[in-house]
């Protein structure tokens, strides 16, 4: 922590466990202390930390190739693509990699300016992509510019112009906001970063409709919520309905490699042509080898239905803490939040001390997101911990 201290930027303030091993859900200091991971590196280790299956996988991959570049086609980018939309579903049938969420959502910016510029007709320079208020869509200076966060965005402008920012889970908000120079509307389908915020039942069936009636392109970040999180493949299949536009990362990567993605239909993502959009690392074949296993794994041991099941019981047991302290419980599947009436990180501070790594967000919430590969057994341990740290 010293060195880091003395030679590292200082833009973190982490918790002070040096993690020096990790296995499943667990990881372990360089003291050998065991600590249960409740963050799961904000969702990127949904599969467990060093899931045998993905790291074989990578360990072939390195017997061959690992970059290549896309100035050429690599063998495993097809393959890759084709079974990544297989899971995405009906409703996308094309696929740009990249390798972080942020550069997911920056690659989403740009597709659906120039769809809106090439397609719907708005006039040059004046289209307007909506945002919500209390998002988390990245770190790069576009994203940072419709935050409404202040330790994100202060004293990096000039910003990027063409943001409008309204409330979230506002419907009407959102029809008010709507132009003929609106192009897309962008948000979370939960707020995760702002303290696990769930919106209203319908609330993204109704976008959708919205959405549909305008000429205006649902992209949906699911970059934290997808991949089994919240109960199913991806949080928009809750209320069975379909963006136009899904941005993925963080368990893509299986908690080895940063894999990002964008999805859409043909007739959106063909505004891409040769030149006009790119990435050294984006579609590298081992990323590929590594995204491929990574839905793999999702898919062979049902994590979404573990993560609904364990949800649940997580969700209902926080519930039973009687403590005014506590003002609301909140999440869905394995993402869930408590919200309390003082600071939070005493108490994260006391988790740690008890075997639990857990984090706070904007002081008053504490997140827990553990791997979805928990034993119940191991989640009744953590809750029994929970129990008696908040509910003395």
């Amino acid at each position: 922590m010293a060195i880091e201290e003395e030679y590292g930027a200082h833009n973190y303030h982490p918790i002070p466990v040096v993690i020096a091993k990790a296995k499943g859900p667990w990881v372990w200091d360089v003291e050998g202390k065991k600590y249960l991971d409740c963050l799961s590196a904000y969702s990127a280790v949904n599969q467990g930390h060093l899931h045998p299956k993905i790291v074989q996988a990578l360990k072939d991959q390195l017997e061959n190739v690992a970059l290549t570049s896309r100035a050429f086609y690599n063998d495993r980018m097809g393959p890759y693509l084709k079974h990544l939309l297989e899971i995405c579903g009906k409703g996308f049938d094309m696929a740009l990699p990249m390798n972080t969420g942020a550069e997911a959502v920056e690659t989403a910016i740009k597709m659906v300016r120039r769809w809106g510029y090439e397609i719907k007709g708005v006039p040059e320079g004046k289209s307007e992509i909506i945002v919500c208020a209390n998002n988390f869509h990245g770190r790069t200076t576009t994203i940072v510019g419709f935050s409404t966060d202040p330790d994100a965005n202060t004293n990096f402008g000039p910003f990027t112009p063409g943001f409008k920012i309204i409330p979230f889970n506002d419907i009407k908000a959102l029809e008010t906001a709507i132009t003929n120079n609106t192009v897309a509307f962008l948000c979370e389908p939960i707020q995760g970063e702002a303290g696990v915020i769930v919106p209203s039942n319908g609330y993204l069936k109704q976008i959708r409709e919205i959405c549909t009636r305008n000429n205006v392109l649902f992209v949906l970040d699911e970059i934290q919520t997808g991949f089994c999180r919240t109960g199913k493949m991806f949080c928009f299949q809750h209320e069975g309905i379909t963006p136009d536009v899904l941005t993925l990362g963080k368990a893509l990567g299986g908690g080895l490699l940063p894999v990002s993605a964008v999805v859409s239909r043909k007739e959106i993502m063909k505004v891409f042509i040769p030149g006009s959009h790119g990435s050294t690392f984006g579609g590298f074949p081992l990323a590929c080898v590594v995204g491929e296993a990574a839905l793999n794994v999702l898919v062979e041991e049902k994590l979404d239905v573990r993560a609904a099941e364990l949800g649940e019981m997580f969700i209902t047991e926080l519930k039973k803490i009687n403590h005014p302290r506590i003002k609301e419980v909140r999440g869905k599947g394995l993402l869930v939040a408590v919200e309390l009436s003082e600071k939070a990180r005493p108490f994260t501070e006391q988790l740690i001390q008890n075997g639990i790594l857990a984090k706070e967000t904007h002081d008053y919430v504490i997140r827990f997101a553990p791997p979805l590969v928990i034993s119940k057994e191991d989640l009744n341990w953590a809750l029994d911990i929970i129990k008696s740290i908040l509910g003395k």
